[in-house]
């Protein structure tokens, strides 16, 4: 088991350290924005770097929404065979700017998963972080 659980616990609520240990450790998750009331919700790899996420993109939709509302969440998880994993992360978006922020974000080696220009780096801020860790088993009886 990743994190141990107490007895008959089987949802774990994890520290800020083991929320982050499981963000540098994953490459997927998804963005979401909200602009006008509508959310949309957005799947991206990323990495991490200095406490913040970073992830490339192109102009379209995803870039726009950033730019008209910077408040995101980002969720990210996991699921094994006995166990499952999931961090949300509610922060501020940022286009990446300066040469020397741009630079800093390539060096993350992240690339596109489909074969896409996609030079426009954009890093997640986070105000807030929480995550839940899950142990998996028998649904358990219900008591008369």
């Amino acid at each position: 088991m990743m994190f141990p659980h107490a007895a008959n616990e089987p949802i774990l609520s994890l520290t800020d350290e083991q929320s982050w240990q499981l963000l540098e450790n994953t490459q997927h998750g998804r963005l979401v924005v909200v602009v006008n009331g509508a959310a949309d919700i957005f799947p991206v790899n990323y990495a991490t770097q200095e406490g913040t996420l970073v992830f490339r993109t192109a102009p379209g939709s995803k870039l726009a929404q950033v730019a008209v509302n910077e408040s995101v969440v980002f969720e990210t998880d996991g699921i094994l065979s006995d166990e499952a994993w999931s961090v949300v992360v509610r922060g501020t978006a940022e286009r990446l700017e300066t040469s020397t922020d741009v630079a800093k974000a390539d060096e993350l080696d992240l690339r596109p998963w489909v074969p896409t220009l996609k030079d426009t780096f954009v890093r997640i801020v986070p105000n807030e972080i929480s995550g839940r860790h899950f142990a998996f088993g028998p649904h358990p009886e219900r008591e008369i």
